[in-house]
């Protein structure tokens, strides 16, 4: 395989790559809707089995999906990245039925460090969660040829 020839190919090929081992996106209909340099964007339908003793969705979930989109953000570049540490603050409930949408930002990435920012809302636009993800570089390469 050659090397990418700019950042949106080798983006692509990231998420292609994550995707293909993602069993837990998958099992849980995750979707990568977009993905770009530094910024992703995921989607999925709070099911009847997401939905906790409150009747909303249970907050692993929603935290389950802001990291996905976390994961496919800060893995853009080739190198295998992973999370360092993350927080989460919850403020608007999801509810049955809802379509989910975690939009993630790289905010700054230096050296084997860096630090994302995910939105999760609602179909209407509506924040559900805010999360901000710290990444940590490891040795190897997701993209052999990156």
């Amino acid at each position: 395989m050659s090397k990418p020839r700019d950042p949106q190919t080798l983006a692509r090929m990231c998420a292609d790559a994550m995707l293909a081992e993602d069993k837990a996106a998958s099992g849980l209909g995750i979707e990568v809707i977009d993905v770009g340099p530094g910024r992703s964007r995921t989607a999925m339908t709070v099911t009847e089995s997401m939905v906790n003793g409150h009747n909303i969705c249970h907050g692993g979930f929603i935290f389950l999906l802001a990291d996905t989109a976390f994961a496919y953000a800060c893995n853009t570049y080739g190198q295998r990245e992973v999370a360092q540490h993350c927080a989460v603050t919850f403020v608007a409930p999801g509810k049955l039925g809802m379509r989910l949408t975690a939009d993630c930002t790289e905010r700054q990435r230096s050296g084997r460090s860096g630090i994302y920012d995910v939105s999760v809302s609602d179909e209407t636009g509506n924040v559900i969660a805010e999360f901000r993800g710290h990444s940590r570089t490891l040795p190897d390469k997701l993209i052999p040829e990156a």
